[in-house]
C-alpha cells in the first residue's frame, strides 16, 4: 500500500510536469520557456525525491516485520542507492535554483 503511494506521488508529478512543458512549448518567448521548463524540472524533483522518500519508509516497514539478515542488507543497499539517486537530484535542482538567466 506504502509503495503504491510513493508510485502515485511521482506519477502526480510526471503528470504536472508534462503538463507545464506543453505550456512552455506553447511560448514564443525562448527565455520564457526555458524559465517555465526549468520551474517544472524543479517541481518534478521534489515530487520524484518525495517518492523515494515514501519508498524507503515502505524499505523500511517491511524488513522490521521480516528481521531477515537478506532483506536488511537489501534495504542497506535500496537505502544507499536511493540517497545518492535522492542526493544528486537534490544538486541538480539547486543548480537549476541557482541559475542566473530563471
Amino acid at each position: 500500500m506504502i509503495d503504491v503511494m510513493a508510485i502515485l506521488v511521482m506519477l502526480v508529478g510526471a503528470l504536472r510536469f508534462l503538463a507545464g512543458f506543453v505550456r512552455a512549448e506553447t511560448k514564443i518567448d525562448e527565455p520564457a520557456r526555458a524559465r517555465i521548463i526549468n520551474g517544472e524540472r524543479i517541481q518534478l524533483g521534489r515530487y520524484i525525491l518525495a517518492g523515494l522518500m515514501i519508498f524507503i519508509v515502505s524499505d523500511i516497514i517491511h524488513t522490521a516485520l521480516s528481521l531477515d539478515l537478506g532483506d536488511l542488507i537489501f534495504l542497506g543497499v535500496l537505502v544507499g542507492i536511493r540517497f545518492a539517486v535522492s542526493h544528486l537530484l537534490g544538486q541538480e535542482v539547486r543548480a537549476i535554483k541557482e541559475d542566473p538567466e530563471l
